[in-house]
């Protein structure tokens, strides 16, 4: 095997067949969620008008590995296993000792990670006879990745898009409906919870949610599907570490020292690191798990640790996550997939044990370090992706003064090819970091209920 080799990828035979699900290893069970209306334990009734059946039994199943339908293997295969890359222009640029492997999920038919979850969603709903789909998408790559999936299925497709979005990436919007979908900007006048906001309203994640389930709760033909943040959704996803850990393995390597991942609902983050987590609860390795998110919407690094809705109107169960509070309307950034008010529960949890890490970047920072992994490597990265690369540039260059040989894995969620606005604003020095100030943050806690 070549010294320079920087493709690593696995052979018919090392598929992975098994999502992994985290909640059998863990040292503490997670806290379950809550019905909205009686705060207690919420049960697969209290979720069946929003998931079928066989969603529900994943978002609460205790079973270390559930097998993958080859149904959904054979779309998997259109472009699973994802490849992994040595970095090695960049690791040259940077001057660093450190080694840095990139996971790329940019090679999917929508062009991020989000297709690992919508496929297996859009095929459960679709053997229990539902017709239609609805849901939210910030940036616009999960109502992509629904949007092909349901075409894959013959589904109808319907998305409310973050108004802030909608308005910057149009070709967000054309390519959802080149997939089929109907688009729709949030807030809309079709919904109540929509009709709460004015019409230019820059919109959130949290109303786009209360929007998309308002529509689909009464429809006995039409379900919801929800890009990130639930249990089920995070399943779905560790194809993506899984496959990591065996593509490491062909690179000659063992554990790493930091595996990263940006994180907004923290699927993505999930996906890369679970299965590295389980190394770490099983075999006793010592691989640092980072979730990098926005100053702008700091939710693992100053949010609060409680009980809160997924939603603004208040219509989800209760979950026990980091969040900033469900009114939380985060500033405009270009990394539209990291401006959502909570976490994942079980990413949560994790942080909360002190199980993984979590910091806040600048978007400045996080575009130089997009544009630099560009200019050396060839992928220009989603802007949220850009944050993982940030923090790995930050961990390289540390690994530079200390001279460590350490090994470095980052989760490249996506490509930024649609991005390319955000990208000329960077360039012609228009961006603003916009942190969180301590003031909204207040306001925006103040209304999370007591439970």
């Amino acid at each position: 095997m070549s010294d320079e080799q920087v493709v690593y990828t696995l052979e018919p035979d090392e598929e992975i067949k098994a999502w992994y699900n985290v909640v059998a290893d863990l040292p503490t069970p997670p806290p379950p969620a809550l019905h909205p209306g009686t705060k207690q334990p919420a049960g697969p009734d209290d979720l069946a008008p929003l998931f079928p059946m066989d969603l529900i039994m994943q978002e609460v199943s205790q079973e270390r590995y559930i097998e993958i339908p080859e149904e959904v293997l054979d779309v998997y295969r259109q472009y699973r296993p994802s490849p992994l890359y040595r970095a090695r222009n960049w690791e040259k640029k940077l001057g660093t000792p450190a080694r840095i492997y990139v996971k790329y999920e940019g090679v999917s038919p929508a062009g991020s990670h989000k297709v690992n979850t919508a496929v297996p969603q859009v095929y459960y709903n679709k053997k229990s006879g539902i017709t239609r789909l609805t849901t939210e998408t910030g940036a616009g790559q999960w109502g992509t990745a629904l949007a092909y999936a349901c075409a894959l299925f013959g589904v109808t497709c319907e998305v409310w898009q973050v108004g802030a979005s909608f308005d910057a990436k149009p070709q967000r919007r054309v390519l959802m409906e080149v997939f089929g979908a109907k688009v729709h900007r949030s807030p809309s006048r079709l919904t109540n919870a929509g009709r709460a906001f004015p019409e230019d309203h820059p919109g959130s994640l949290g109303i786009a949610i209360s929007e998309a389930v308002e529509v689909a709760a009464p429809d006995p033909g039409a379900k919801y599907a929800l890009g990130s943040v639930l249990n089920h959704v995070l399943l779905h996803q560790t194809v993506i570490g899984q496959e990591t850990l065996l593509q490491l393995a062909k690179a000659g390597e063992g554990a790493p020292d930091v595996v990263i991942g940006c994180a907004g609902g923290g699927s993505n983050f999930a996906g890369l690191a679970f299965p590295f987590l389980r190394e770490k609860l099983v075999h006793g390795t010592k691989t640092r798990l980072v979730a990098v998110e926005p100053t702008s919407c700091p939710t693992l690094t100053r949010g609060e640790y409680r009980y809160d809705f997924g939603d603004t109107a208040c219509t989800t169960p209760l979950f026990k996550m980091y969040t900033l509070g469900h009114d939380f309307v985060p500033s405009p950034i270009h990394a539209g997939g990291l401006r959502y008010h909570g976490m994942a529960p079980l990413v949560s949890h994790v942080l909360h044990e002190g199980l993984m890490e979590a910091v806040a970047l600048h978007q400045n920072e996080c575009f130089e370090a997009g544009v630099e992994f560009a200019r050396t490597q060839g992928i220009v990265p989603a802007p949220e992706s850009s944050h993982a690369l940030a923090q790995a540039r930050r961990e390289a260059l540390a690994a530079k003064e200390s001279g460590e040989e350490k090994v470095i894995v980052v989760g490249l969620s996506g490509h930024g090819l649609l991005e390319i606005s955000a990208y000329e604003q960077f360039l012609a020095g228009k961006l603003t970091d916009d942190p969180l100030s301590e003031s909204a943050l207040t306001a925006a806690l103040a209304g999370v209920p007591e439970v």
